[in-house]
């Protein structure tokens, strides 16, 4: 089989060097002249681990290779995907869809044959009838299956969760596209991946509402880690034994400093937008959507108070910057309003971030000064603040940190640390929905920190 797919970002390379690893050809359409160069020389322009040899591999084999013409791309296409991003439109939070449209027509002038449509980006629930509709218009006479197939892939094992998904859902009416899909699927469903088949307005759907729900677990753990600190109980052993329960599993209920990355603020947004839209609004993703703003917002009151309530002039090295581990990816992370509040409050900043430096740079203040190594970035600060779990920040010795430091804080907004570890060193461990230690002040509710830190 062949496939073309449009996009060469993270859904569309990802995507389309795992086709290709599967034996399918597969051509990935990029306009970018300068990405587009760097991908055929190799170079692959996001971190994801495996991703490159993986791209390397199926280039080699000449079933992945990159154009920029869409009309030489397209002859002989059993299906072309759309992989085009869907970013939150600027002031009203709806998925922006000018990318999606503008492929279509794109596709729609360039196309010879009949083939098959699909949208792999995150789409609202519809869109896939327009496309319909707007096949039919643009090109009455040429048969244009539409067929919607979210794609369910987390930055950092994004390869593995293609290859081995835990679901492949295809939505469509179309029994032509139905089949395509299931053949080109099916190395995946022949070792065992399931396959579920809906109509499009379900499969657009499903995507929001998986993200949304997960979204909902990130924000109540965080909520009940506020009350543990609270009450003197412990989020960790809280969720270990919410998480027995098998209607509600263990995933997603780690506390943090709330939820970032390129899905879950962009995908509540809107799914919020969607409901209220279609007269059914959804209070619960709104409250969500709300909790979440205000917890990272919060944040950099948990830290002032930490400090003795002034970071002025003192010296914070921040282990951390990206939304999660393993990936480079900067969208909405915490570390954007922390990093920002405290450089407003006075803090001298030193970062380190094992993949995500080069896009920080971007979007925090120009003031912070970036360290090659976890333990530059620690030597001689007043303090330390974890906000990525990256795994080499779990294997830093406390003894040796308490010697590296300058000062004796340690903020740790992702319980990486051993807190009895922390204390033995010497060091003034201040945890995410565990009781202070004695001597320690409990840290406040996410709403008096934001006062906090505003003030």
């Amino acid at each position: 089989m062949r496939i073309v797919m449009i996009g060469a970002g993270y859904v569309g390379l990802v995507s389309g060097a795992c086709f290709a690893s599967l034996g399918t050809g597969v051509t990935i359409v990029e306009k970018d002249p300068a990405r587009l160069a760097a991908l055929r020389e190799g170079h692959i322009p996001i971190y994801e681990p495996g991703l490159e040899r993986l791209v390397a591999d199926a280039t080699r084999t000449g079933h992945l290779r990159f154009e920029a013409d869409l009309e030489a791309a397209l002859p002989g296409a059993d299906a072309v995907f759309l992989a085009v991003g869907t970013p939150s439109r600027r002031g009203d939070g709806h998925a922006d869809l000018s990318h999606v449209f503008a492929a279509a027509a794109e596709v729609a002038a360039a196309l010879t044959a009949p083939t098959v449509l699909v949208t792999k980006s995150t789409v609202p629930v519809g869109t896939g009838r327009r496309l319909s509709q707007m096949m039919r218009e643009v090109r009455p006479g040429l048969a244009i299956h539409i067929a919607s197939n979210p794609e369910f892939l987390r930055e950092g094992s994004a390869i593995e969760d293609f290859l081995r998904p835990e679901r492949i859902v295809i939505g469509t009416d179309s029994p032509a596209a139905r089949e395509v899909l299931e053949a080109l699927y099916h190395p995946l469903t022949e070792a065992g991946a399931a396959l579920f088949c809906t109509g499009r307005e379900t499969a657009e759907l499903i995507k929001y509402a998986t993200n949304a729900f997960l979204a909902l677990k990130i924000t109540f753990a965080n909520e009940m880690a506020d009350l543990c600190e609270q009450v003197g109980a412990d989020i960790h052993e809280l969720a270990h034994g919410m998480g027995q329960d098998s209607r509600i599993g263990p995933k997603f209920l780690q506390p943090g400093p709330g939820f970032g990355g390129s899905c879950f603020p962009k995908d509540t947004q809107a799914l919020m937008r969607i409901a209220q839209d279609a007269q059914a609004p959804s209070r619960l993703v709104e409250t969500v959507v709300a909790v979440n703003d205000a917890r990272k917002a919060a944040m950099a009151g948990r830290i002032l108070k930490a400090f003795g309530g002034s970071v002025r002039r003192r010296r914070v090295a921040v282990l951390g910057l990206t939304f999660k581990p393993d990936t480079d990816d900067m969208r909405e992370s915490p570390a954007i309003p922390i990093l920002h509040r405290l450089a407003e409050l006075g803090a001298e900043i030193t970062a380190y971030d094992p993949a995500g430096m080069a896009q920080a740079r971007g979007c925090l203040p120009e003031a912070i000064t970036y360290a090659p190594s976890a333990a530059a970035a620690v030597h001689g600060a007043d303090g330390a603040v974890l906000i990525t779990e990256w795994a080499e920040f779990r294997t830093l010795d406390p003894a040796w940190l308490a010697q590296t430091m300058r000062g004796r804080v340690v903020v740790d907004l992702r319980n990486v640390f051993d807190a009895k570890a922390m204390r033995r060193a010497g060091l003034e461990h201040h945890a995410i929905g565990r009781p202070a230690p004695a001597g320690l002040p409990a840290a406040p509710p996410a709403e008096a920190a934001y006062c906090t830190a505003a003030e």
